[in-house]
């Protein structure tokens, strides 16, 4: 079963016309797309769009063997005039499922939000699954033995729908994710590739055909990956970012609660709010037990208040102290963490605070603890696969 993608944008295509956001303007060339739409072996089309019938030519594709168009979109007509030829466009009600003459099926799939997915299984056997814009399957039940060839979905924009995909086991390590639906909310290139890339997905050009079926070099997902910032750089939406198309998430949080501190609650109320709905929570500082374990994946947010609290454990702030043995045991924390990092195999993100660029601390015990987090960073980077560096909102690769 062949695809060809006539279009990968969003509704409005990219750039979306008369936009002047940074995006729209350098979506130039390949990075330029048609709002999407696909054709399925010459003879089944997903969604019609403008100008679908000179993209189907530059691709070298007539649509004289188009058997059924069908809308995924949610409004009940369709978008544009139907070019001749073509049959009226419908909408297969969910649940239910259309045999076609050609040997292909397909089915309806729920969506959470307006509009339909399409599961098509080819006459040879091969699945995919087409999602609309900003819609997720909803009442999905885990079935092993259902796992698509490839899945075209909203990436960017519902990375919870392909959370939701692998819960069931929909998704699996061969499948071929591919991003439709793209708009201006990632600027093009090698920003979109490296967002898409975290997820396990890819983005294609306007009029790729894709084997369905076929091996494609599908991303892997770094297992372990920390990401560095300065206050408010947005590293902790970063590594949220990176989880966000996993299911079962636990989130790490190492600051506590600090009951009377109203400000830092506030802060805690905000990532909370962030988090998909199937995140779990665990407060604790006790890394270790944690990264022996097997599970989901694990967000660590953060480092530097991991350090605070083994710092507070040895007597770190007392000179005599410190001196006393405080450096060798806060140098046992801090090796016992890394190699539980170097052998764990859950997949994990972790966040950290890079002070190192900052203002010289005024106090000898607040030298002491940007030295000492300055050390932490750089011995658990060493054991990640990936290292991000955020600055002003964007991620900048250190290492993979």
């Amino acid at each position: 079963m062949d695809v060809t993608l006539l279009g990968t944008g969003g509704p409005s295509g990219l750039p979306r016309p008369s936009c002047p956001c940074s995006s729209c303007a350098v979506a130039l060339g390949v990075d330029a797309r048609a709002a999407t739409a696909l054709l399925v072996d010459g003879a089944l089309m997903l969604d019609l769009t403008p100008g679908v019938a000179f993209a189907a030519a530059r691709a070298g594709h007539s649509l004289g063997g188009v058997r059924q168009v069908l809308l995924s979109h949610p409004h009940d007509g369709p978008a544009v005039e139907v070019p001749a030829g073509l049959p009226q466009p419908g909408r297969v009600p969910d649940g239910r499922e259309l045999a076609l003459l050609t040997g292909h099926r397909v089915r309806a799939v729920a969506m959470d939000a307006p509009g339909t997915g399409y599961a098509v299984t080819g006459p040879d056997g091969q699945r995919l699954l087409y999602l609309p814009p900003g819609g997720a399957p909803a009442g999905l039940e885990e079935n092993g033995k259902d796992v698509y060839d490839l899945v075209l979905a909203d990436v960017v924009g519902r990375p919870d729908a392909l959370a939701k995909l692998r819960a069931v086991g929909a998704v699996g390590p061969t499948t071929d994710v591919v991003a439709v639906h793209l708009d201006h909310d990632v600027s093009p290139g090698g920003e979109l590739r490296r967002r898409l890339a975290a997820a396990g997905a890819r983005a294609v050009p306007d009029g790729t055909t894709l084997a369905v079926g076929a091996y494609e070099d599908v991303p892997d997902v770094p297992r372990r990956t920390l990401v560095l910032g300065g206050a408010r750089s947005g590293k902790s939406v970063e590594a949220e970012r990176r989880l966000e198309a996993f299911p079962g998430v636990l989130y790490v949080a190492t600051g506590g609660t600090r009951n009377g501190d109203g400000e830092w609650a506030a802060r805690v109320s905000a990532h909370r709010e962030r988090r998909p709905g199937s995140w779990r929570t665990a407060e604790t500082c006790d890394l270790v037990p944690l990264l022996a374990d097997e599970g989901p994946p694990l967000l660590i947010d953060c480092l530097s208040l991991w350090l605070t609290d083994a710092m507070d454990a040895v007597g770190a702030w007392d000179d005599a102290e410190w001196a006393g043995g405080g450096e060798r045991a806060l140098r046992k924390r801090v090796r016992e963490l890394t190699d539980a990092v170097r052998a764990t195999r859950r997949t994990v993100v972790a966040v950290s605070n890079e002070v190192g660029s900052g203002i010289v601390p005024a106090t000898a015990s607040g030298r002491r603890y940007r030295d000492e987090l300055g050390r932490l960073n750089a011995a658990f980077a060493g054991e990640c696969e990936q290292v991000l560096l955020v600055v002003a909102g964007q991620a900048l690769v250190l290492r993979g």
